[in-house]
Order: structure tokens, then C-alpha cells, then sequence
């Protein structure tokens, strides 16, 4: 189980939050012009990389506030937990084969 330290209410137990998917998404600007196979793309085709990913998590069980999470998809180590809206900190380079 991962132990996620909520920037708000300190570390948690996994099970208190949800996972929201991939951080720094931009949302298209006119979403009503977009084709049925752009926004499936938009929602749907995501990184889902072996190694770093940047992502959205929200504090569901507790002050059911949203933050980023830095977090090694292999290990599962969490590297950087940052508010919404900040730019991801520096990361370490980890190559995965």
C-alpha cells in the first residue's frame, strides 16, 4: 500500500484518495469543435509510460482537495507530491528498458 503525503492533512493510507490520471493535461479550448475521434483522444489515449509519470490524485476520504503526484510507475516510490496548478519540481532521470 502506498502512503501518500496529502499536502494538506499530511501522510495517508492509499486507500483515502482516488486517482484522477495523467497531470498537466491541457483541456482544448473549444471543446465543441472538436471530432467524436479528437475528444476520445483527449480522454481516453493517455501516456501510460514505464517510469516517471506526472499525475492527479484527489484526497477523496479526507479534505477532498486535488494535488500532483511525481510517482515511479515501476516502483510505485512517490518522488514529489505538488499543489494543483504548480510546475512539476526537477525530477531525477530513471531509463527504464
Amino acid at each position: 500500500m502506498l502512503l501518500i503525503d496529502c499536502p494538506h492533512c499530511g501522510p495517508r493510507a492509499e486507500v483515502e484518495f482516488s486517482y484522477g490520471n495523467e497531470a498537466h493535461i491541457a483541456r482544448p479550448l473549444e471543446p465543441e469543435a472538436l471530432s467524436d475521434e479528437a475528444w476520445a483522444d483527449y480522454l481516453f489515449m493517455k501516456t501510460n509510460r514505464k517510469g516517471i509519470m506526472l499525475e492527479r490524485w484527489v484526497h477523496s476520504h479526507g479534505c477532498r482537495r486535488w494535488f500532483n503526484v511525481a510517482r515511479d510507475t515501476l516502483t510505485y516510490e512517490i518522488l514529489a507530491v505538488y499543489p494543483m496548478g504548480a510546475a512539476p519540481p526537477a525530477l531525477p532521470e530513471r531509463n527504464y528498458l
